[in-house]
């Protein structure tokens, strides 16, 4: 059974969003999508800086399976990606609700937070 955090907010493609504060977030994979990909051998998290619309291509995640691109849940600026990924990326699979975060994001539309899932809601979502 994954680890299912309450406080944070999830999206049905298994993103979890920490709202900071009103215009701020951090968002990472869950532990449900962590254990799903297998062991991390690879992660590329985006430029800070960049600006993005919810959908577009955030990042990638390579495992011993498969490579799945990262997207976007929500639109707005990078304002810190998790650059210590680059040497560890397997510290998704050990902390991928502390250590294991991709990304500082800057909202440009905070409205689109209505859109998440809370815990009890993804919960329900895996069938948990």
């Amino acid at each position: 059974m994954s680890e299912i955090r309450n406080g944070l907010l999830y999206t049905k493609t298994h993103e979890w969003i920490q709202r900071t504060d009103d215009v701020t977030v951090v968002i990472g994979i869950s532990d449900h999508a962590q254990h799903e990909a297998g062991d991390i051998v690879f992660v590329e998290v985006p430029a800070e800086g960049r600006v993005l619309a919810a959908g577009d291509e955030l990042g990638a995640l390579e495992s011993v399976k498969t490579v799945e691109p990262i997207c976007s849940p929500l639109s707005g600026k990078i304002l810190r990606s998790n650059a210590a990924l680059n040497d560890a990326p397997d510290t998704i699979n050990r902390s991928p609700f502390d250590d294991g975060w991709l990304v500082v994001l800057k909202l440009s539309d905070p409205s689109e937070l209505d859109g998440m899932m809370d815990a009890a809601a993804y919960k329900s979502y895996l069938g948990q």
